[in-house]
């Protein structure tokens, strides 16, 4: 199906999607009672400087983001590789609240931020009729981190100092990355593109700069509901020790739980990629959401622990479309010229989604809400959100020049 220059691009953005996982919410989660114990801070105070750094780190993402638009890939993923292995360094030197602002600061921009988007931005330039498919497969890395990581660190802390794991996972990206990244995109230049006998297609759309993205209304609906996922599932990550606690299961349950995340994330990747090289990304956006509204519904009603499987499944389910149709949507869209500009900016919103999420859950755990009235709160956003766009789904269609 792919030949061996496409194989190596999507390898390639399944290994960047892989190492964004130690940037993402769902792992730093996981240190979040090792760190608070360390500075003695509550709830709260971790979620406002989670949220406050996460922030900034989306403000900065825009504007680096947009240059991978103008400078070779190779380039581009060197300089990240570097800035994500010093980052993880940092992050295990945490001592103060100022340094855990600085530290998570770094890992969201360096981790979430821009190795995402160097691995996804990449591919969805290069691929066009096969570009579903290559962004699923491309996204499986992160879920094989989903899969992996959560039960793996949660071991590893039982008998390792959660600073020295840190300090091996800077080792590993500046060894693993460089290699692999020189390997796999050393050909690859701002105008590679795969081989297609539709090669013409692309060039019919109109090209969108960046600043008429932000003129069209429609660009506003689709956000509302892409943001959904992000800062909902940031929240039930970064507060899964409250969770816990709220619903009284046993230590090892959400890590568990990640685990069948992982599974319909990959399983839906899957399907999804196929789905959308034969009925457009447009045409998938209104059901996208569905499967996470009804996770707040699950974690409204059930306490029991097969629930929280079921709840991080049907997450999962919404994350698998999500993370293809974030990223292909946008192409069909508004053309591939300046993709990397307007993905930097869809990036950095979904970054300030994470953040919002953080800060919400935050300050409702602290003004007394429980788990069951956060999920009241989530899923009227999702319901308001899919309202929105089935009334604007006959209206995604691209300009043709």
């Amino acid at each position: 199906m792919f030949k061996s220059l496409s194989l190596k691009v999507i390898i390639f953005g399944f290994i960047f999607t892989f190492f964004s996982s130690f940037g993402q919410s769902f792992f730093l989660g996981m240190f979040n009672s090792s760190i608070r114990d360390a500075l003695s801070i509550t709830h709260g105070q971790f979620g406002s400087i989670y949220a406050s750094a996460t922030l900034l780190s989306s403000f900065v993402l825009v504007w680096i983001g947009k240059k991978i638009d103008d400078v070779n890939i190779l380039k581009f993923a060197s300089y990240v590789i570097i800035f994500l292995s010093a980052s993880c360094f940092i992050f295990s030197k945490i001592s103060s609240v100022i340094f855990l602002f600085v530290g998570i600061f770094l890992m969201r921009l360096a981790g979430q931020g821009l190795t995402t988007h160097t691995g996804t931005t990449t591919i969805s330039r290069y691929f066009e009729k096969n570009r579903g498919r290559a962004l699923s497969i491309g996204w499986l890395g992160l879920s094989a981190a989903e899969f992996v990581l959560p039960v793996l660190i949660v071991f590893l802390l039982t008998f390792i100092e959660w600073r020295d794991i840190w300090v091996s996972i800077s080792i590993l990206v500046i060894i693993l990355l460089p290699v692999a990244t020189y390997i796999l995109v050393k050909d690859i230049k701002l105008d590679t593109r795969e081989e297609s006998k539709n090669t013409e297609s692309f060039k019919e759309i109109k090209q969108w700069k960046r600043i008429e993205v932000l003129k069209d209304y429609r660009f506003y609906i689709i956000c509302m509901s892409m943001l959904a996922m992000p800062w909902i599932a940031t929240g039930s990550f970064v507060y899964q020790s409250f969770i816990l606690e709220s619903k009284n299961w046993g230590q090892y349950i959400i890590a568990q739980s990640f685990m069948a995340y992982s599974i319909f994330s990959v399983v839906t990747l899957f399907f999804s990629g196929f789905l959308i090289d034969k009925f457009t990304s447009r045409k998938l956006l209104i059901y996208m959401n569905i499967p996470l509204f009804i996770a707040t519904i699950v974690i409204f009603y059930f306490n029991n622990p097969i629930t929280s499987f079921v709840f991080f499944g049907l997450i999962g389910i919404t994350n698998g479309f999500a993370n293809v149709l974030g990223s292909s949507t946008w192409a069909e869209i508004y053309g591939v010229k300046y993709i990397g500009s307007i993905k930097a900016l869809t990036s950095a919103l979904m970054v300030f989604s994470t953040a919002f999420g953080t800060a919400l859950f935050g300050i409702l755990i602290d003004a007394g809400f429980t788990i069951e009235q956060i999920a009241v709160v989530s899923g009227t956003y999702i319901f308001g959100s899919i309202i929105l766009l089935y009334l604007v789904k006959n209206r995604l269609n691209p300009e043709y020049l």
